[in-house]
């Protein structure tokens, strides 16, 4: 009954060193120990073949666990393992005897770093959020005076943008705070994350509605929406509830490296929706400059030229980001690089906050917010021109009717020097 019947190891071992576990550095086939090899010294029966390098020798790390006799239930030993150098560890449960196919365990591993227990891939999110947050509320200052200054001529879309600062402000609040109570007791509280994935999702759907309404022409071509408001509001209704539910997948539960099925669920639609979206915009963007032109509305006109222009320049950083993306993810399946895959996250916040920087220069409000409002004139450089077309055919007119007032004088003139000449010629025939 106290003969070891089974043995289970728990192997700690950094990426890079994974070569050290198995038979691929012994220029053999196997993991496990065999008689054969252990008559050579490398090893034990029954154990996987760790190959100790002299300089280091605790890396990997082997933690073993046995069954005892008939019983098939063993615990393992509450311990502590240090962790000396830097780097993307992981922790891989392995046995060699047969008879323990089918073994299930559970549990819960405890990581933690100098700083906190964020992980080290997760840690520098903590101060970008934080960066992140002070510049939402520098522009929403701004925005404010802004807005204070001119409280009398703001537009419908103004507000609307004070809606998305308001949004991203405190979702990148939320996800700091998140982040910071993570590091600090080794937990994701479930409300905090829940708060964060939401305003995450609705901070998405509102800015690309911004997005989409703006390319319209909204407030700017056309009064209101018509009819197209209630596929536009279904777009961005179906965009929220698939954001959502792959935030939650994301980030509620364990934090696991290696994403599952539910997650690739998700993905594609959340791209096929963005890509609608993207579709939709520069259709739109086209309707508008085309419409502007023909109204020769050219302060509207240049104003969208540069909207576009962002716009593209946007949509093209983000296709060469996804293709760096994929390769990156590509090139680093087991997260050596795991130092620079915060980068990668961040960028789509940053990319997010640039653009509404530009529509907040584009649209900011003044003193004569008509320039870009919507307006049933034809445009403010036709009524010049019609201006100066009447002024013109005013001259014109004074111009003739001088002419005339002048031939009319220099024909009584002649006219009263005949009838003088006439009475001359009589004057002498008397």
């Amino acid at each position: 009954m106290q003969q070891k019947t089974g043995l289970v190891e728990a192997i700690i071992v950094e990426v890079k060193d994974r070569e050290k576990i198995g038979g691929s550095y012994l220029h053999s086939a196997a993991i496990c120990c065999t008689p054969d090899l252990s008559k050579e010294g490398s090893c034990n029966v029954g154990e996987v073949i760790i190959h100790q390098d002299p300089n280091y020798p605790y890396n990997p790390q082997r933690i073993q666990t046995f069954f005892e006799g008939k019983t098939e239930e063993t615990t393992m030993l509450l311990q502590t393992v240090e962790i000396n150098h830097t780097g993307m560890y992981y922790l891989y449960f392995m046995f060699c005897d047969p008879e323990l196919m089918g073994t299930t365990i559970s549990g819960r591993t405890v990581w933690r770093n100098p700083d906190g227990y964020l992980p080290g891939k997760m840690a520098p999110l903590m101060t970008y959020f934080g960066l992140m947050s002070l510049a939402y509320l520098g522009l929403g200052l701004v925005w404010f005076l802004w807005s204070v200054q001119y409280w009398k001529d703001i537009i419908q879309l103004q507000y609307h943008i004070t809606a998305v600062i308001g949004l991203g402000m405190c979702e990148m609040a939320l996800w700091y705070f998140e982040y910071a109570n993570f590091n600090a007791t080794g937990n994701r509280p479930m409300g905090i994350t829940l708060w964060a994935v939401t305003f995450t999702a609705v901070k998405k759907t509102v800015s690309r509605l911004l997005l989409l309404v703006v390319s319209m022409g909204y407030g700017v071509v056309r009064p209101t929406l018509g009819g197209v408001i209630l596929k536009v509001l279904l777009l961005g209704l179906t965009y929220f509830v698939f954001s959502e539910a792959l935030g939650l997948v994301e980030n509620l539960g364990n934090i696991d490296d290696l994403t599952g099925k539910a997650r690739l669920f998700l993905v594609l639609p959340v791209s096929l929706l963005d890509a609608c979206f993207i579709i939709w915009i520069f259709s739109a963007l086209s309707q508008t400059l085309e419409k502007l032109q023909i109204r020769r509305s050219m302060a509207k006109f240049a104003l969208y030229r540069k909207f576009t222009n962002s716009l593209a320049i946007s949509v093209l950083l983000s296709i060469a980001w996804v293709g760096y993306e994929l390769y990156f993810n590509a090139a680093d399946p087991l997260s050596e690089l795991w130092q620079r895959a915060w980068i990668i996250p961040a960028f789509w916040n940053l990319l997010a906050f640039v653009l509404l920087v530009v529509i907040c220069s584009l649209w900011a409000p003044s003193n004569n917010p008509t320039r870009y409002a919507y307006s049933e004139e034809t445009g403010d450089e036709l009524e010049d021109e019609g201006i100066s077309l009447t002024s013109s055919s005013v001259l014109l007119a004074g111009e003739s009717a001088n002419k005339q007032l002048e031939r009319k004088e220099r024909r009584a003139s002649n006219a009263d020097l005949f009838r003088l000449g006439e009475e001359v010629e009589e004057d002498k025939r008397e």
